[in-house]
């Protein structure tokens, strides 16, 4: 058995999959209903929409299987992710990756195996939308073309549900989709004991940009400043507009004097902006930092309400120099 390669692009790959909050949640129509089509029309024992976790393949939909997961190890998907069009095992006792793999010599006696990557918005795949069956099949060109029609519903429907997580306009997560991976981070730097810490951001005299030269103006405001956000701060940093002009940065593994040094660059970036605008305002905020205690269950709006606090005091000191 050869256990599936590590996609180059992982780290952005887990963290588009995570806050999505899709993981570990209930079965939905939306997605059961494309299962029971892909059955039908190749008629095949199992249909999947499985996603790929850091150690696990976890299925949204899974038709005609009893299991919810199986080890990434094992997993054929972990596999197709890699694949650009698809991919296709017509036997799988004939295949020197697969000969072998517990899923394949016992239940459920996987034979063959087509699936095709489900890729989010950003490029990330997530992954496969797969059909299975315990005997070896053909799979013609037209065959393959259908299978990624239905991935690219299922990958759709994945979409429509990201928009519950994604700020309308930044593109930045929500408070939700915030709250959501950054749980995962606190997760992950508790098991591997490193520091976390918070930025809260917010941004001085938005409102009179706002009154001033309209809403699509103050729109332009907040893009520049997510878009700073986006070029300072790290790979591993999970970044949200939490509402109206607040934003807010969770820094994995790292504690709040090296955060301070990363939200001076980004203050650097804001005054260079502002420098050579042409927009007729300043783009200048106040900010808090806090280091995070890497605990599992966090009470991550209580450390949002403090770090929110020290910005505001930061602000109003600011205000009264």
């Amino acid at each position: 058995m050869l256990k599936p390669p590590i996609p180059p692009d992982e780290g952005m790959r887990l963290e588009t999959l995570r806050s999505l909050n899709l993981l570990d949640t209930a079965p939905e129509e939306r997605f059961d209903r494309l299962t029971r089509m892909a059955r039908r029309i190749f008629g095949v024992s199992m249909a999947l929409v499985s996603l790929v976790d850091q150690e696990r393949q976890w299925f949204k939909s899974a038709d005609g299987m009893q299991v919810r997961e199986t080890s990434r190890d094992v997993s054929f998907c972990a596999h197709a992710i890699l694949s650009d069009s698809g991919m296709v095992v017509p036997d799988a006792l004939e295949d020197l990756r697969f000969a072998d793999n517990p899923l394949v010599t016992s239940g459920p006696q996987i034979r063959f195996y087509a699936g095709w990557p489900l890729v989010a918005q950003n490029g990330s795949v997530l992954g496969t939308f797969c059909v299975l069956d315990p005997q070896p099949k053909d799979f013609s060109p037209e065959d393959l073309r259908v299978l990624g029609d239905l991935a690219s519903m299922a990958a759709r429907e994945i979409s429509i549900h990201a928009l519950d997580t994604t700020d309308s306009r930044t593109k930045l997560y929500n408070r939700r989709g915030f709250k959501v991976l950054a749980q995962h981070s606190l997760n992950m730097a508790e098991r591997e004991s490193k520091p976390c810490s918070l930025a809260f951001f917010g941004l001085d005299r938005f409102r009179a940009i706002n009154d001033a030269l309209g809403q699509a103006e103050g729109d332009k405001a907040l893009l520049s400043f997510a878009e700073q956000m986006r070029r300072t701060f790290r790979g591993a940093d999970v970044l949200a507009r939490l509402d109206g002009d607040k934003f807010v940065a969770l820094l994995f593994d790292c504690s709040a004097e090296p955060a301070q040094r990363i939200v001076g660059r980004l203050l650097a970036a804001l005054e260079r902006r502002n420098q050579f605008s042409k927009s007729g305002y300043d783009v200048v905020c106040s900010y808090g930092i806090r280091d995070v205690a890497a605990q599992n269950h966090v009470d991550l709006d209580t450390q949002l309400m403090h770090v929110e606090a020290l910005m505001r005091e930061n602000k109003r000191s600011r205000e009264n120099a």
